[in-house]
C-alpha cells in the first residue's frame, strides 16, 4: 500500500490530469479521473459524473479555450479514502470577445471526496467552488507572433509528443 507521500501525489496528479482533460476537451479523460459512481457539483451543474461529462460535452464547445491552473492544496488520507481541497483559477475565452459569459476568470476551490478502488484513487464526489469570479470580455487580445498553438484535439503538442514516445517505445 503507498505511503500518505504517495497518496498525496497520486491524488494530485489526479487533480492535473482531470485539469488538462478538460482543457484539451478530452472528454473520456474527465470521465477517467471519477470513480464509476462519481458525483460533481460545479456552477450550473449537479450530477452523476456521466451527467457531468455529457454537460461539459455540451458548454465546453462554446469556448474557444480554458486554461485550470492549480496551487495549493491539502490532502488528509483515511485508509482508501481521502479528501483533498485544491485551490486553483480557471481562464476562460471565446467569441464574441467583449461578452463576459465567455471571457472570465474564476478562482475556485475543488473539495474532493476520494475513493481509492483497484490501487488507483478517483473522485468520488467534487464540490467545485466559484470563491470569484472576474469579467475579461474585451481584454483578450488575438494571437500576433508565430509559434506552437493549442488545439482542443490530439493534434495539442502534448497528445503529439506523447504520441511519439509512446509508439516508439511500444516498437523499441
Amino acid at each position: 500500500m503507498p505511503t500518505n507521500h504517495d497518496d498525496r501525489a497520486e491524488i494530485y496528479e489526479l487533480v492535473c490530469s482531470y485539469c488538462r482533460a478538460v482543457d484539451r476537451l478530452d472528454l473520456d479523460g474527465v470521465r477517467a479521473v471519477y470513480a464509476e459512481d462519481g458525483v460533481d457539483h460545479h456552477t450550473g451543474f449537479s450530477g452523476t459524473a456521466d451527467e457531468y461529462v455529457a454537460w461539459l460535452g455540451r458548454m465546453l464547445p462554446a469556448l474557444d479555450g480554458t486554461m485550470h491552473i492549480v496551487g495549493n492544496q491539502l490532502v488528509e488520507v483515511f485508509g482508501d479514502e481521502a479528501v483533498a481541497e485544491t485551490y486553483g483559477q480557471a481562464v476562460h475565452w471565446g467569441r464574441p470577445a467583449e461578452s463576459s459569459a465567455v471571457n472570465f476568470i474564476s478562482g475556485f476551490r475543488y473539495v474532493d471526496h476520494l475513493v481509492r478502488r483497484e490501487g488507483a484513487w478517483r473522485i468520488r464526489e467534487r464540490w467545485a467552488v466559484r470563491e470569484w469570479t472576474r469579467s475579461d470580455a474585451g481584454r483578450f487580445l488575438p494571437r500576433s507572433a508565430p509559434g506552437p498553438t493549442a488545439a482542443r484535439d490530439r493534434s495539442d503538442p502534448v497528445h503529439v509528443l506523447l504520441d511519439r514516445l509512446r509508439d516508439s517505445s511500444a516498437g523499441g
